[in-house]
């Protein structure tokens, strides 16, 4: 059998900030929430403990209408005592984003995950803030009006290059902004061309 190295041949090399972040993985649209979803939290306690539990559960079992309601109630509830930036509520409001987009309510998951996105971006989370500004963009693709989009296109390019000017995930990943950018032209397109066909409608 070989001899076993020398302890000064045993060099552990340092990892550099850029190769951590490079090792971390991809950023996507309600990643954590779904993953919250799928195993909750065994330990969660506080007022939102119930509530939470009781969405959760609704969302795994399809009922996607009550999940909706609960959250919505629950948000307006909360966000008076505990505080619209409490780091429980800004949970409560990420998920009822995703609730909502299940709900095919896309617009209001996209001003629910746009303005956490602005939140976490002055909260200094750089990967929390552009998971947010992912889940905007899924909620955002789902609009079918093409006037709707280009105006909640302008709000979501807005704060996703803010974010994308400076350190972190959405830095790394200038490709998807640059997909959204395109959706932007497809979209003025589309609207120049339904424009045109209610001219010609009302001559």
């Amino acid at each position: 059998a070989p001899a076993p190295a020398p302890a000064s041949a045993l060099l552990v090399v340092p990892v550099t900030a850029d190769e951590e972040a490079a090792a971390e993985p991809p950023v996507r649209e309600f990643d954590s929430v779904a993953e919250a979803v799928l195993a909750p939290d065994a330990d969660m306690a506080g007022p939102l403990a119930e509530p939470l539990a009781r969405i959760n559960e609704a969302v795994k079992e399809g009922r996607i209408t009550e999940a909706s309601e609960t959250a919505e109630r629950t948000l307006a509830e909360v966000s008076g005592t505990l505080g619209a930036d409490h780091p429980d509520v800004l949970r409560l409001r990420e998920l009822s984003a995703y609730v909502a987009y299940l709900a095919d309510e896309p617009l209001r998951s996209f001003r629910l995950s746009l303005d956490l996105a602005s939140v976490r971006r002055r909260q200094c989370d750089a990967r929390g803030a552009y998971g947010n500004v992912q889940s905007a963009a899924a909620a955002w693709r789902a609009v079918r009006d093409p006037h709707q989009g280009l105006d909640l296109g302008r709000d979501l390019i807005e704060v996703w290059s803010e974010l994308a000017a400076g350190p972190g995930p959405a830095a790394r990943d200038l490709e998807q902004l640059e997909r959204a950018r395109t959706r932007m032209g497809r979209l003025s397109e589309r609207a120049r061309a339904a424009t045109g066909e209610a001219s010609v409608g009302v001559q």
